[in-house]
């Protein structure tokens, strides 16, 4: 699998990523500047987390303007799979990649821990490591992770099977409407979820709960 990830000024979560990526494949990611316009060929595109241009203006917001970004909206209409983790999905929505809107958590206050997520669709190429109704540890840390669509997006979402994860077992971490998690564009090509899969690959970090992600993906792209 060849993939990229894509870095902005204030990321932090871009080394995690090329390490998850690099020991589930075997091979290192590209890395590309957001300034840059070109992407290498590419069977992955991931937008890592972080606190982008310092979550000026709404989180992603800026970034989402980034010279590169057009080029993965470009790769994005041609079937290329993207991945937005945290900052990631909060950049992909505001792209207009996604549906939605990722707002301030419900208790207004930073969030680090690790929650339970159900795998609500275990058919995509990012899930089919999981069963459907599985329930995961995942880890997250964000501020601004309260997703919202208003009830028409809301039942095509749900509807089309958009819905890829959900908070579990009480653990919503936000007020995220639903308790989603993730959500897919509706060719199931685009993926942004708010945990952190890339911080549980390794028995090591706590468990590997977050590597099925990941290897499904090298599967479906191999």
């Amino acid at each position: 699998m060849k993939s990229a990830v894509i870095v902005f000024p204030g990321s932090n979560r871009d080394r995690d990523m090329i390490a998850a990526l690099s020991s589930v494949s075997g091979r290192a990611p590209a890395v590309v500047w957001h300034k840059d316009t070109e992407l290498p060929d590419v069977d992955l595109i991931v937008v890592p987390g972080g606190f982008s241009y310092g979550d000026y203006l709404r989180s992603g917001a800026i970034a989402a303007r980034s010279p590169i970004m057009e080029t993965v909206r470009e790769r994005a209409a041609q079937g290329v799979v993207v991945l937005g983790v945290c900052n990631g999905f909060q950049i992909l929505t505001e792209a207009g990649l996604l549906p939605g809107v990722l707002m301030r958590n419900a208790s207004l206050r930073f969030v680090c821990r690790t929650v339970k997520l159900e795998i609500v669709n275990a058919t995509t190429r990012f899930t089919k490591g999981y069963r459907a109704g599985q329930v995961i540890d995942c880890p997250v840390a964000h501020h601004d992770g309260n997703y919202f669509v208003d009830p028409d997006t809301l039942k095509r979402l749900e509807d089309n099977d958009q819905i890829a994860f959900r908070y579990a077992h009480n653990t919503n971490p936000n007020g995220s409407l639903r308790d989603i998690a993730g959500v897919l564009n509706a060719q199931k090509t685009v993926l942004g979820l708010m945990p952190h899969p890339e911080n549980l690959i390794e028995s090591a970090h706590g468990g590997v709960d977050g590597r099925p992600l990941f290897s499904a993906m090298l599967q479906q792209v191999a």
